[in-house]
């Protein structure tokens, strides 16, 4: 589950995080309103207005504003409220801008310049270790940091049973080049920085900028925090964070009614029991000349009303040519399935893709049966390479 910046902010926060302090706002006077307190706690006229959506690069696109006095605060939350934002991470589209962090400005003058650095905690599946990804170019992307000064990303592996250590913060602060007050500051933020991320159960923190302020404070100015979906029955107020407005309207509408379903862009609608049979069903797809549009995990109870649903979620995508259904019957009998998939025919009416269905595992010879004296447009498969077959000759 992905979290707004100001909400992964108040997460940080609670585990002795320094971070860029800021109020949300969903209407230009709200955001008014939140300017002046900023401006009773920190006494400075000076904000920064920046949109809240899920996607990085929102500068770029014009979400990320300065307000100079709380005319400009009026003036530039209507502009960004309501607004289609397109970065490099969303859609052509855009997303819609329902809400704005009203933030303090913290690049101030003082004795030393801002500086700014990238950090993020996440796992090294490879090593499966959590890992601290550090850079002191900061503030732009880290795929280009990566690309063109490879050099310049540092990584710090934690010990699962001994978690972070003093020395490996200090490493990171020195690697980043910081000495003094700073160097001390930036060891508590990376020790509260990984506490926060361990703790909340997630699976990436990502603070872009870190910045070391002209007064030598460390804080995060941004976060991109995602929570692992697994893990939200322990933490019933982050699950509360969630903003379905942000996520794939037919993934949600797949989640409420207990469907695992994620969006692709192929053309050949799946529909599997078991995330290894799917992940194995669009690899057949490919090889077929197809590719998947989605993937849809139906569980170990594919009766009618589930498959019914399953399918109108399918059909939802205009791209699809095709819908592969591929079950193996273990706990469901495969003839229970494949009358599933003919009442669900029938109580959606015309269905204008062909559809093939692999049944194998429990009464898989009855189900073939039922399918193929169906009388329906469906296409019965027994082997993989003879449904991988079929989805090749409905494409053609």
């Amino acid at each position: 589950m992905n979290l707004h910046e100001y909400q992964g902010k108040e997460i940080l926060n609670s585990f002795g995080v320094q971070i860029q302090r800021g109020y949300v706002a969903e209407t230009p006077e709200q955001a008014v309103d939140a300017a002046k307190k900023l401006t009773e706690e920190t006494g400075t006229g000076w904000h920064v207005i920046k949109a809240q959506v899920h996607a990085g690069g929102r500068g770029k696109g014009g979400g990320v504003k300065l307000a100079k006095n709380l005319d400009e605060v009026r003036e530039i939350s209507d502009q960004i409220l309501g607004m289609q934002l397109i970065t490099p991470q969303t859609s052509a589209e855009g997303k819609t801008v329902h809400q704005v962090l009203i933030a303090e400005d913290v690049y101030y003058p003082g004795d030393s310049e801002p500086k700014e650095y990238y950090m993020s905690v996440l796992l090294d599946r490879a090593a499966g270790k959590n890992m601290i990804m550090y850079s002191p170019q900061g503030g732009m992307d880290i795929e280009a940091v990566a690309e063109e000064t490879p050099e310049l990303i540092f990584t710090e592996t934690v010990e699962p049973d001994t978690g972070l250590l003093p020395f490996q913060a200090r490493r990171i602060a020195f690697n980043l080049g910081l000495s003094g007050k700073a160097f001390k500051e930036m060891t508590k933020f990376v020790f509260a920085l990984y506490k926060a991320y361990e703790n909340s159960d997630s699976s990436l923190f990502e603070i872009n900028p870190v910045l070391k302020t002209s007064d030598d404070r460390v804080i995060a100015v941004d976060s991109k925090v995602t929570i692992d979906d697994n893990a939200l029955f322990r933490h019933k107020d982050y699950a509360a964070m969630r903003d379905v407005r942000e996520e794939n309207p037919i993934e949600v509408e797949a989640k409420a009614v207990g469907l695992n379903y994620v969006d692709l862009d192929g053309n050949v609608g799946c529909m599997v029991n078991g995330a290894g049979l799917a992940m194995a069903t669009m690899d057949l797809i490919k090889m077929a000349g197809g590719e998947p549009a989605n993937f849809l995990d139906v569980g170990g109870t594919a009766d009618a009303e589930r498959v019914e649903t399953a399918f109108k979620i399918i059909l939802r995508d205009e791209n699809v040519k095709a819908i592969l259904v591929n079950i193996f019957g273990g706990i469901v009998r495969c003839d229970r399935v494949a009358q599933g998939i003919v009442d669900a025919y029938k109580n959606i009416g015309d269905i204008p893709v062909p559809i093939i269905v692999r049944l194998q595992g429990t009464n898989a010879e009855l189900a073939k049966e039922i399918i193929d004296n169906s009388g329906l447009d469906v296409h019965s498969a027994v082997e993989f390479k003879e449904a991988s077959d079929k989805v090749q000759a409905v494409l053609a």
